[in-house]
Order: C-alpha cells, then sequence, then structure tokens
C-alpha cells in the first residue's frame, strides 16, 4: 500500500500535540488543502517587495543606461521565469517539495538526500545572512545593537515558519500591499524633484556593467529560490495559476522595483538607496520593511526545513516534525547571525548556488523529456498518494551533477547559475535517449515512517514516505 500523510495539522505524537505544522513534508499536498488564486499570487508577490531589489537596481543604474538596464532585467525575468515555471510546474502537479521530488525525479531515494542536504545548508545559511544583513541595516538606522535586532528577527521568522504555510499568506495578505504602498509613497516623493525624461535618458554616472554582468546579478541571485520553487507551487490549484503569479511576481519585481531602482541610481549617482525608502517614511516605513523582510527570509528558513524533514528520514529513517525542524535551524541560523559569524560564509554560499542550478535542470529533463523514473509518480497522482517504491540509486545523475556545477563554477562566460542549470539539461537528455539514465535498486516505502520499519526485501532498503 502506498504511504500517505495527512499532515497539515500536527500530529500526536507520544499523547502531546506537536508544535506547528508538518505542512506536508514528505506526502503530497492534497488537493482539497489547495489555495485559491489571490492567497497564493500574493505569497509570489510578497517575493519581490524588497528593499535589496531597490538596491540591485541602483547598483545597475550605476553603470548601465536605463534601456540597457531594461534589456538586462528582460534577460534576468525571462530566464527565471522559465525555470520557475518548468519546475513549478511538475511541484503543481504532483504536490511535492523539491528534495522529495527528487527521489522520482532524476536522483533516487539517497540521491534525494544528498539533494536536501545541499539546499538545507544553502537556504539556511542565507536566511542567517539576510538576517546580519537586516540587523546592520536597522541598527545604523535607529540605533540599538545589531545582534539585539537580528534576534529580534529571527526569532519572528522562525514562529511565523513554525506554523506553516497557510500563516506566511496570511501574513503576506498583510505585509504586501503595506510594503508597495509605503515604497510607492517614498520613492514618488524622493523622484518628484527631477525630470523623469531626463533620469532616464541620462548616462550611466558610474563605471561602466557589462550587460552579462548585470543579467548574471539578476537571475543568478535568484536562482536558487527558482529551484525550490515546488515548495509554494505545491499548494496551487492549476498549472495557469502558476504561470501567472510567477510571471507576475517578475514583473513586479524586475520591472517595477528593479527599475525604478535603476532610477534611483541615475539620481543619487550610487546604488545605496535604502536611506531614501526608509528616511521619508519613518517608524512606520522600518515596521514594514521589518515585515517585508521577514516575509522574503521565510521561505529559506521554510524550504530549509523541508530538506531536513527529507535528509533525516532517508539517512537515519527518522520522521521529524517540520515545526520541530524549524526551531532548531531558526535558532542556529539567528544565534550565527547575532555573533556575525553568517557574513563569513557568503563565499561557501555563492559556490552552493552553482550546485543548485543544476538539481533544477536535472528535474526539467527528466520530468518532461526523458521521463525513466516518474511513471511511478504518474500511477499514483490521481489517488493523492506515494508511489510504494521508488529508485535506490541514479548514479549517471551525480556525475551529470557534478559536471555541471564544474561548467558553472569554471567556465568563464555567460551567467554561471544559468551555464550550470542548462549543462545538467542537456547532458541528463543526450545521456537518457542513449539509455544511459539507469536506476540501481529499490526502496519500499513503508506507512509508518519514523516508528517500526517494516521488513524489505533483499536488495532493498525500507523508508517511510
Amino acid at each position: 500500500m502506498a504511504a500517505h500523510y495527512n499532515t497539515d495539522a500536527a500530529p500526536e505524537t507520544g499523547g502531546a500535540r506537536a508544535v506547528g505544522s508538518d505542512d506536508y513534508a514528505l506526502s503530497r499536498v492534497p488537493r482539497e488543502k489547495r489555495l485559491g488564486f489571490w492567497t497564493m499570487l500574493l505569497q509570489w508577490l510578497a517575493q519581490s517587495g524588497s528593499i535589496s531589489q531597490f538596491t540591485l537596481g541602483a547598483t545597475i543604474g550605476v553603470g548601465m543606461s536605463f534601456g540597457d538596464a531594461f534589456l538586462a532585467f528582460t534577460l534576468g525575468a525571462v530566464i527565471l521565469e522559465v525555470v520557475i515555471f518548468a519546475i513549478g510546474l511538475a511541484g503543481m502537479r504532483e504536490g511535492l517539495a523539491t528534495p522529495l521530488l527528487t527521489r522520482w525525479v532524476g536522483f533516487g531515494r539517497n540521491g534525494s538526500a544528498l539533494v536536501s542536504l545541499v539546499i538545507s545548508i544553502s537556504l539556511v545559511g542565507w536566511f542567517g545572512v539576510q538576517n546580519t544583513i537586516f540587523g546592520d541595516s536597522v541598527s545604523s538606522l535607529v540605533g540599538g545593537p545589531s545582534w539585539l535586532w537580528c534576534a529580534v528577527a529571527g526569532v519572528a521568522i522562525t514562529v511565523l515558519v513554525i506554523f506553516g504555510f497557510r500563516y506566511m499568506a496570511v501574513f503576506a495578505k498583510i505585509v504586501t500591499p503595506l510594503f508597495f504602498a509605503m515604497v510607492a509613497w517614498s520613492v514618488t516623493d524622493a523622484l518628484s524633484d527631477h525630470s523623469l525624461s531626463e533620469l532616464i535618458h541620462s548616462p550611466a554616472p558610474g563605471e561602466s556593467i557589462p550587460l552579462a554582468v548585470a543579467a548574471t546579478a539578476i537571475a543568478g541571485g535568484y536562482m536558487t529560490g527558482a529551484i525550490v520553487s515546488p515548495e509554494m507551487t505545491r499548494y496551487n490549484r492549476k498549472g495557469s495559476h502558476v504561470f501567472l503569479q510567477s510571471a507576475s511576481s517578475m514583473i513586479l519585481s524586475e520591472y517595477i522595483v528593479g527599475l525604478t531602482g535603476v532610477l534611483l541610481g541615475h539620481m543619487v549617482g550610487s546604488g545605496q538607496v535604502s536611506q531614501i525608502v526608509l528616511s521619508t517614511s519613518g517608524v512606520f516605513g522600518v515596521l514594514v520593511v521589518l515585515m517585508s523582510t521577514a516575509k522574503i527570509n521565510d521561505w529559506n528558513l521554510y524550504g530549509s526545513s523541508l530538506g531536513v524533514v527529507n535528509f533525516f528520514q532517508v539517512v537515519f529513517g527518522k520522521r521529524l516534525h517540520r515545526g520541530a525542524v524549524t526551531i532548531a535551524l531558526g535558532v542556529a541560523g539567528t544565534v550565527l547571525s547575532a555573533v556575525g559569524i553568517m557574513t563569513h560564509f557568503t563565499d561557501f554560499l555563492s559556490v552552493l548556488g552553482v550546485a543548485i542550478p543544476p538539481v533544477g535542470g536535472i528535474i526539467v529533463a527528466e520530468y518532461w523529456v526523458v521521463r525513466r523514473t516518474r511513471a511511478p509518480l504518474d500511477a499514483t497522482r490521481e489517488a493523492g498518494t506515494l508511489p510504494a517504491t521508488s529508485p535506490t540509486w541514479v548514479p549517471m545523475s551525480l556525475v551529470i551533477w557534478a559536471v555541471a556545477f564544474c561548467v558553472g563554477k569554471f567556465y568563464d562566460g555567460g551567467i554561471p547559475a544559468l551555464n550550470s542549470l542548462l549543462a545538467a539539461f542537456v547532458l541528463y537528455c543526450v545521456l537518457g535517449y542513449a539509455g544511459w539514465i539507469r536506476t540501481y535498486g529499490t526502496t519500499t516505502l513503508d506507512d509508518d515512517a519514523g516508528t517500526v520499519p517494516s521488513q524489505a526485501a533483499p536488495g532493498t532498503a525500507t523508508v517511510g514516505a
């Protein structure tokens, strides 16, 4: 019998109710638990509400004309949207997050554990880094020690993520309209004394930035988020919703927020424009930015928790509750950010940023083109259950992953994250059609994950779904 967990509410464990929501960490999201268009749209738009996106736009604007910056943002947006839709649609169809999806799409059970580990380390790392940046920014703006603001933000985000996707969606409904209303007022006030036409047609005020470099910053900076988009899209009801919502987010993030940042960069001749947004909005503005930062950074912690649950279930046979995992990760990331350690890991996290895109390339190639390992998902999709078994290993996928990473890391041309993703996609398709993509071993899924394992047939490993 295929395993199925109805884990939207916290399960009872040992007679006591676990903290927070498990959010279907190791099962499909049932169709009846999917969310409506407008609720999901606000979740997507909330990812666009970031001061850092204004800063990115201003930094690009210092080195590019408005027309060239428009081209760079267009290139970045198209790349990201293609990746998000291809991977996000798979997540929506199957109701599965990226770590669990990879068990049947390209990597097998043991390979999915490695994928989960890499994604979890990267996301919780960026959670800590973003928390540090936030603490330093608020400290310089309103005073107080940076570590205190890191602690406040880290605790707030952790509490939110403990209770899962639905509470994160409610928070998005509150924060997203407030953020963009506040930013619109601040930016309009800042630009009111300048000619919009002159700013658009003015030359770049600083050293020239090549198109490839700008596109790399735009597309590469969010590529990891694109790869883990199934964490969000598994709650979508329709494929058209995935496209419309993600495209709306790209339009808002790149064309409105990003290009407004370009104009601000032309106006002040610097990428340091966050003060423009913050200084004109007072305490209310700081609070809104605080909440919008939490709304973006919560996805780092949420995605990391899902990866850790899958990793421990595969490697140690332990069925951890996602809420408990969130507490552990949130405390670790908050403490490390408060003591200033996380900023020393940005180079390492950037390396992981090149290692994760090949996972997306393999997912897209297997799910939409090669289709060698996804058949069990097709057979169980309508029933809303997981397949009774999964491949144990897909060795060639690990080889492709390593080769694609080297392409992204050591080839100097183009966009590193995109290079590694495309290399993985092409290699998997070619080797798949050549018959070189083969599975080794079969893992039997057990209905009682993390409790008493059933006896597996010789040569298989028992694992809960």
